[in-house]
């Protein structure tokens, strides 16, 4: 051995900087459960988000799909009774539109009382307007409403964001409402809506989505894109914008190497071919929301948006069924990376990670059960968190 401990000493004091960078800036998976799915209502239809279970369960008894297997009907039928909606927003953007402020400001008064009153899904939120300047002061007005009315814990969503000096912006409002309303330092986050090809790909040619995340200074919570606003203002003719789209499947791959690793969750777009109508145009838009929705997990996006409630059979249908189709596998490649057994597939620390997280993933939302896994959900983490 020719280095001495100085050596050694040198290359830690030179690396320390970045060491510290890498810690803050890319700290890992976030614990605790993503909700595999956002449901987006109007600020001024709120009082009817409880109803959406029982609309599931209706527009299955009424338009029969074709027969699945019948242990995960009973699954899906079970969590639609049980939690039909896991993450609610209540939107005050564009699906609620442009209002005076009397009018506004009652509608956040009523929607927090009608969340604050009875049950509400685990995850829930607000969609204020953007910060561009015709909409400014209004989505400031709303938030800082909510604030003085709902005291649980809830996430915002900020809309048509064009670049980091509206989440820099952001970032600071958070600060600055945290401190009048008397909340903990750093409990005000945010999630951030890629809507507009600028906040993926700047102007100087750098990837502005990992501008966003840096300049969220730690309050960004998630990415959600969206479909038709990208789709749109990327030149995509309306008959052609979707999900699957190749403009949608580059922007969502750019958005998922800049949050990798930083803690920042995804969430995949939604489609706006509902599934109502006769029982072909119903069968029809299930069977496309159920492979778009299949697709989006494959691809590493956990979470999206479901816009009417007979989307929820086939939300939790192609869910349950993906996590169904791949636990067996999932469950003996992780017992024998334990076991330091190969079986055909040299695995990685980091793939036995990505392993436990997918059967997280799958008890978290309802479609596994540990009986079924033979892991417990305290093993899982550890596994998730230390391999």
């Amino acid at each position: 051995m020719r280095l001495s401990d100085d050596d050694y000493a040198i290359i830690d004091d030179r690396l320390a900087g970045h060491d510290a960078f890498l810690r803050s800036r890319y700290p890992g998976e976030r614990s605790g459960r993503q909700p595999v799915h956002t449901v987006y209502v109007p600020a001024d239809r709120i009082t009817g988000f409880r109803d959406w279970g029982a609309q599931a369960i209706a527009a299955l008894d009424e338009h029969p799909p074709v027969p699945f297997p019948a242990a995960l009907e009973e699954r899906v039928r079970a969590k639609l009774t049980a939690e039909p909606i896991e993450d609610l927003r209540v939107d005050f953007e564009d699906g609620y539109g442009v209002r005076d402020d009397e009018q506004e400001d009652a509608a956040v008064k009523q929607a927090a009382a009608v969340l604050l009153d009875g049950v509400r899904p685990p995850f829930v939120g607000i969609r204020i307007k953007s910060l561009e300047a015709p909409t400014r002061h209004r989505a400031l007005r709303t938030l800082d409403l909510w604030l003085s009315l709902y005291p649980e814990p809830f996430v915002v969503t900020l809309p048509k964001v064009s670049g980091p000096e509206q989440v820099e912006a952001m970032a600071e409002l958070c600060e600055k409402l945290e401190t009048v309303h008397g909340l903990p330092t750093g409990s005000l986050r945010f999630e951030i809506q890629i809507e507009l090809p600028s906040a993926v790909l700047g102007a100087d040619g750098t990837a502005t989505v990992a501008r966003l995340i840096t300049a969220a200074a730690g309050r960004c919570t998630g990415l959600h894109y969206g479909t038709y606003d990208y789709s749109a203002a990327a030149g995509v003719a309306a008959a052609h914008q979707a999900m699957d789209h190749p403009v949608a499947d580059y922007a969502k791959a750019v958005i998922q190497a800049a949050a990798a690793g930083t803690g920042v969750r995804l969430s995949d777009g939604s489609t706006n071919i509902l599934p109502i109508g006769t029982d072909v145009a119903v069968h029809e838009a299930w069977a496309l929301h159920h492979r778009l929705v299949r697709r989006s997990l494959e691809r590493g996006f956990y979470q999206g948006w479901d816009l009417h409630p007979a989307q929820l059979p086939t939300r939790f249908a192609a869910t349950y069924a993906f996590f169904a189709d791949g636990m067996d596998a999932a469950v003996l490649r992780l017992r024998r990376y334990l076991d330091r057994q190969s079986g055909g597939i040299l695995d990685e620390p980091a793939t036995a990670r990505a392993l436990a997280g997918y059967l997280l993933r799958g008890l978290d939302c309802g479609a596994l059960s540990t009986g079924a896994v033979g892991f417990s959900r305290s093993e899982l983490v550890t596994l998730a968190s230390t391999y």
